[in-house]
């Protein structure tokens, strides 16, 4: 026990700094978005694209991992839809729902998390995670999202709207322009590797800490409507990944521990800023964030302490 909490404590406690910082004003309110522009914008894109550009197509080409996350990512998204539809939400509304109990916050507790307990080669599988979940369930929420409002809007737009805010997005960017700088086998010059070293190596405390300062944001709403997202991401999702990584795929061990790990993170704030785009259920986004955060203490906890004791 004392080595889960060897990993997990300071992570939290780097959330809490964040949390404590805002609440007591030592940062202002605007410290979270600047923050957060700081991480996605610089820290994030330098650490993956160093980390594609000095690795191999072959290194990223994991099928098995791949089906394993996408896998249970996708079905408890579609899982979570079909029941709100059924409960006589709208379209947008349940996607939003489905987005929230499915998107896991592999960004900004995914990388730092990786790399704290299964070590560097925890990396590849949380950027592989990460593609995952900003370039694929994104992109199908929005566009599940439109087509609800398509009186408002054509599905072709729905399309084009996806497509610009993934061109324009560094956390794609940046891994597609090192895997083909990567490609070229040209190795990058000590100076730009220095470069980016200085700032992925701030990637870690400025994210979880950028993590704290927005949940330091006061929530509006009631948490009621939060709680079943909760339970399906933080005890489905590591459920259903963990089943089909361990048992359906069989996957080597560090990929294993990875997608177990990674899928019982909390939700990210990608949900969030889409109900607050399209003005629809960011109450109840902004409430499976944070309870989805505190509860993955205890799920973190227990999958780090399955990991140690499997190994």
């Amino acid at each position: 026990m004392s080595s889960v909490l060897a990993v997990l404590v300071p992570i939290f406690a780097l959330i809490l700094a964040g949390f404590l910082c805002r609440r007591s004003n030592r940062l202002g309110p605007g410290a979270a978005s600047e923050m957060n522009k700081f991480v996605v914008w610089l820290c994030l894109p330098a650490l993956l694209f160093k980390a594609t550009a000095t690795s191999s197509w072959a290194v990223f080409w994991q099928p098995g991992f791949l089906a394993a996350f996408a896998g249970g990512c996708l079905l408890i998204f579609a899982t979570t839809m079909i029941w709100r539809l059924r409960q006589r939400r709208s379209l947008p509304a349940a996607s939003i729902d489905a987005l929230s109990a499915s998107y896991a916050n592999t960004g900004y507790m995914g990388i730092p998390l990786c790399l704290l307990v299964l070590g560097e080669e925890g990396l590849e599988p949380a950027l592989i995670a990460t593609l995952v979940v900003v370039c694929m369930l994104f992109a199908i929420a929005v566009i599940c999202i439109e087509a609800g409002l398509q009186n408002e809007r054509s599905l072709g737009r729905a399309v084009l709207t996806v497509l610009t805010a993934l061109a324009k997005n560094p956390l794609v960017i940046a891994p597609l322009a090192g895997a083909l700088w990567a490609a070229t086998g040209l190795g990058l010059p000590a100076m730009a590797l220095r470069f980016l070293d200085l700032l992925a190596a701030a990637t870690v405390p400025c994210a979880l800490v950028s993590l704290g300062l927005f949940l330091a944001q006061r929530q509006e709403g009631e948490a009621a409507g939060a709680w079943p997202l909760v339970i399906v991401k933080m005890v489905g999702q590591p459920l259903l990944t963990g089943f089909l990584a361990y048992r359906v795929f069989q996957l080597p061990p560090l990929w294993a521990n990875a997608a177990l790990l990674l899928s019982a993170l909390p939700t990210g704030t990608g949900p969030f800023m889409l109900a607050e785009y399209y003005a629809r259920e960011a109450p109840v986004a902004s409430r499976t964030i944070l309870i989805s955060t505190l509860c993955s203490l205890a799920s973190l906890s227990a999958c780090i302490y399955w990991i140690g004791n499997s190994a």
